[in-house]
């Protein structure tokens, strides 16, 4: 099969590799019909994570056709089906809890020690998102295999395009969990550093929720477009001090509570900021921490903290100072998608969130690693980026 494949830093191939077989009784093998590139594939391709090899398959938002099933999946060949990110058991005491990203079987018991090093005890796994999440090959290829398939894949119905219902991968739980991780009051108002893809789902869910007002922070002119449009304010941190907008926005109060769906690799030419880059390209630091470190000193005393963006290591210069002294809490993790899909799909399906809005480019996956390029180097215009299998010229 065809399968785009990481070869280094802003090195990723489209290459025939080996299909994918059933290995066990769980399994299902998804012959893939959409697949996204993600904002943190791009963490991938600035080779920020670490453990990843040449050669591994890369993808972790795609959906498809099931084509081969093992005898304990409780799936059916021919269904269509969105799978989760995250890899769990459904069984297990974090599975049992609906903490599906904390699954104590989703990552390999050969994989598990290069986690407990770094992290202190091991995450769940992930599709195509290095070998300390597993090493799985992930879903930017024609086939896939998926472990645990009767616990991820949600099933779609008939007459659903793709482009409707392949977010529920990854992005849209994301962002809907980032805005319940701020436990929204009726009246809040909420700030969301980032208005990548997770960011404006963020948005949309944050008044989904309750909040009054959603304020959306970020320089892309068309990402802040697209927030306005569904209902936010905006701050361009190029044309605006950020904490005093939002001081002036919320009457010196603050926000009750706030979001960072910006991660490791924050932009601006702030002095921490370039600090973090200097560190990280010099391997003294390896996270860029701007964004969430201004939304701890921006947010209102007692008030709440969601970090679904990704980081990798360890940070300095974090406020803990202010975190303490505002009395702040931090709610933070990969996303338990599995929890989500049932409500989220139905939700979907009733249009009561918009999911296609967010589509820019539709490439075939033998031009992903020009998509790479497009969503890395143009994150103005390139605001998702969608690859196709089988699709014979861009649309």
């Amino acid at each position: 099969m065809r399968a785009l494949t990481w070869h280094g830093k802003h090195d990723v191939r489209v290459e025939t590799v080996d299909d994918p077989g059933i290995v066990n009784p769980r399994d299902a093998i998804i012959k893939v019909t959409s697949t996204a590139i993600c904002g943190s594939d791009l963490h991938l391709y600035d080779h920020y994570i670490p453990t990843m090899q040449a050669g591994d398959i890369l993808g972790h938002e795609f959906m498809g056709e099931v084509v081969e099933i093992g005898p304990k999946s409780t799936l059916k060949i021919g269904q269509r089906v969105v799978v989760p990110f995250t890899i769990a058991c459904g069984s297990c005491y974090h599975c049992g809890k609906a903490q599906f990203s904390a699954c104590d079987n989703g990552l390999p018991a050969d994989n598990q020690d290069i986690a407990r090093e770094a992290y202190g005890q091991p995450m769940s796994g992930l599709f195509g998102y290095s070998h300390m999440t597993g090493g799985y090959s992930g879903g930017q290829a024609e086939y896939v295999r998926v472990p645990f398939s009767d616990v991820g894949p949600i099933v779609i119905p008939e007459g659903i395009e793709d482009d409707k219902v392949l977010f529920l991968s990854d992005i849209l739980p994301t962002g809907w969990m980032a805005a319940e991780n701020c436990d929204i009051e009726p009246g809040d108002t909420v700030a969301v550093w980032g208005c990548g893809p997770v960011g404006l789902f963020a948005v949309q869910s944050a008044f989904l929720l309750g909040a009054e007002r959603v304020i959306a922070i970020d320089h892309f002119p068309k990402r802040l477009e697209l927030a306005r449009r569904f209902g936010a304010e905006t701050i361009n941190f190029e044309e605006s001090d950020t904490y005093e907008a939002l001081m002036l926005m919320t009457g010196g109060i603050g926000p009750d509570a706030v979001i960072d769906a910006v991660g490791l690799e924050a932009h601006g030419l702030f002095v921490d900021n370039v600090v973090d880059q200097i560190k990280a390209s010099t391997f003294l630091g390896t996270d860029r921490t701007h964004a969430i470190r201004q939304a701890i000193i921006a947010c209102r005393k007692g008030g709440r903290v969601s970090m679904p963006a990704v980081y990798g290591g360890s940070v300095d210069k974090f406020p803990l100072g202010a975190f303490m002294e505002k009395g702040l809490t931090l709610r933070t993790g990969q996303t338990h998608v599995q929890k989500y899909l049932p409500a989220l799909l139905a939700a979907v399906l009733e249009d009561k969130i918009d999911t296609t809005f967010l589509i820019s480019h539709r490439l075939p996956l033998e031009d992903a690693a020009e998509g790479y390029k497009l969503f890395h180097d143009q994150q103005n215009e390139a605001t998702k980026v969608v690859l196709k299998p089988g699709l014979s010229t861009a649309t």
